[in-house]
């Protein structure tokens, strides 16, 4: 029987390869979304998709609403930036981040493990294409397995947990690549973060700028649906 693993699963690109890449490590995945009150909640139906085509018979679903906690253009009445060019994108962190949104997520994901037997999480962070966010760079992730080892029954018991990160330190374009070559569909998944009410992409959000920059620069046909107009 394959070894259990918990793949934190939001339905965007990364986490669906992350997904992928974890199948292929010959784990049994154990699929975990959160519904934080994101403005593009579309996503979390992606994920159904996602999981379900890919065959895992245990997906999970949280609720923490976050809009109480505010602070990000995902989660408040903050409008979402657009049409930034990437130096705009490499200059301090943006709107968009969620405070403290990966800690939560992992220690959710942890908590998870715990209760099904598992050692390992998977999550989709990258530290290369990104928008600057601090919850991305590896020494969160590596200081997250430290914690992990001091917080849990399991841990103080001897198990050791292991943060696999593995899309970390690369572009999005090899991310997309590594996805093509494992049979993703990239057309179930969903990564902007102002949807029109039809669950379409915007095309002007940092999200969807740099998904669109990985599809050209991976030489792969973009799947996505831009809204009418803008792309």
């Amino acid at each position: 029987m394959a070894k259990r693993a918990v793949v934190l699963l939001s339905g965007g690109l990364d986490s669906t390869t992350c997904l992928a890449m974890a199948k292929a490590d010959g784990f049994e995945p154990v699929c975990l979304s959160i519904a934080y009150g994101q403005r593009h909640a579309v996503e979390l139906e992606r994920a159904k998709k996602v999981a379900s085509a890919m065959g895992v018979r245990d997906v999970r679903v949280v609720t923490v609403d976050l809009r109480q906690v505010g602070g990000s253009a995902l989660t408040d009445d903050i409008p979402v930036p657009k049409d930034r060019s990437e130096d705009d994108m490499s200059h301090d962190v943006p709107i968009t981040y969620v405070p403290a949104r990966n800690a939560l997520f992992l220690s959710l994901a942890l908590g998870l493990a715990e209760v099904v037997g598992a050692t390992d999480l998977y999550i989709g962070v990258n530290a290369v294409d990104y928008s600057g966010y601090p919850d991305c760079r590896p020494e969160f992730i590596r200081s997250f397995e430290t914690m992990a080892q001091l917080a849990t029954k399991a841990g103080v018991e001897g198990a050791t947990f292991k943060v696999h990160a593995p899309l970390s330190g690369l572009t999005k374009a090899q991310i997309i690549q590594a996805g093509v070559k494992l049979g993703v569909d990239y057309g179930m998944t969903h990564s902007c973060y102002d949807p029109d009410t039809q669950g379409r992409a915007c095309g002007r959000c940092d999200s969807c700028l740099l998904r669109a920059k990985g599809f050209q620069e991976a030489g792969v046909p973009d799947p996505t649906v831009y809204t009418e107009g803008v792309r």
